[in-house]
């Protein structure tokens, strides 16, 4: 059984997958390569390759504005009484409690 030709031209148009051709097309992430692999299972950074990104010094006249406000303050969690803060097991497992019910 063969698909109609629309939907042929309809899939050519889509991104190739690895599947859809021969064993030496490997599509990776896109992330790239920032160092090289030891033999003892390392890995060795080359600072060449990492991106650095440069930002400008005189951004006070800039017309382009980000996504976030400027003026926004930090939001901080209230922790009160407990000497873990947020990242403290006993209010996680209160929380779930809470919401999921005792199981």
């Amino acid at each position: 059984m063969q698909p109609t030709a629309p939907l042929l031209r309809r899939l050519r148009r889509l991104a190739l997958t690895t599947k859809q051709v021969n064993g030496a097309y490997y599509k990776g992430t896109g992330s790239g390569s920032m160092g090289r692999h030891t033999k003892h299972g390392g890995y060795i950074i080359d600072y060449k390759k990492v991106r650095t990104y440069v930002v400008p010094t005189d951004l006070k006249d800039f017309k382009l504005t980000p996504f976030v406000t400027k003026t926004m303050e930090p939001l901080k969690g209230l922790f009160e009484g407990d000497p873990k803060g947020g990242l403290s097991g006993e209010r996680y497992l209160d929380r779930w409690k809470r919401e999921n019910g005792m199981d």
